[in-house]
């Protein structure tokens, strides 16, 4: 059951609209400079699945997470997913959170990214995006959402986010 929806879940990373969701200058305050930007690259993930929790429901899988991202985004990532499939072959969904650190084109920080994944009947719908006032260090205000592809087995971002402050 953990490998059928490990392996629903890296299907639901097919296919992820990455639209960045942020405010304007105005709704930030006239002082303060957007820079928006891409970042792209490739990244390995390790998932683990664990032992359901005590009273849990055998139908939800829990997950670690361990990735090691390459590219404008350089650093690792540690978090968990919970996923479930359901007697409907092609649907299930998951939910992860996973806290990033690392530089992102040179600026070194952490920040948590959030996961809502679903597939209906084998059409997948991926959403992964930046927590709101995650972003530590040189990585404070940061705000964002990355697409995730796989393609023969490997995979790769592309993260399009903005960050308030001076480049």
């Amino acid at each position: 059951m953990t490998r059928a929806i490990a392996g629903i879940c890296l299907c639901l990373a097919l296919i992820s609209p990455g639209h960045a969701q942020d405010q304007s200058p105005a709704q930030r305050g006239a002082k303060e400079k957007i820079v928006t930007s891409h970042a792209i690259g490739t990244f390995d993930v390790k998932v683990t699945p664990q032992a359901p929790a005590d009273g849990a429901d055998a139908d939800v899988g829990r997950m670690t997470l361990d990735k090691q991202f390459h590219g404008d985004l350089e650093g690792t990532s540690k978090g968990q997913m919970l996923a479930a499939s359901t007697s409907v072959k092609g649907s299930a969904g998951y939910v992860a959170m996973e806290k990033v650190t690392g530089t992102l084109k040179g600026r070194s920080g952490s920040f948590v990214l959030q996961h809502s994944g679903t597939m209906t009947r084998g059409a997948p719908q991926l959403m992964v995006s930046v927590v709101p006032d995650s972003g530590t260090g040189q990585l404070v205000g940061l705000a964002g959402t990355m697409t995730i592809k796989i393609a023969d087995g490997k995979h790769s971002y592309d993260f399009e986010y903005s960050l308030a402050g001076t480049p």
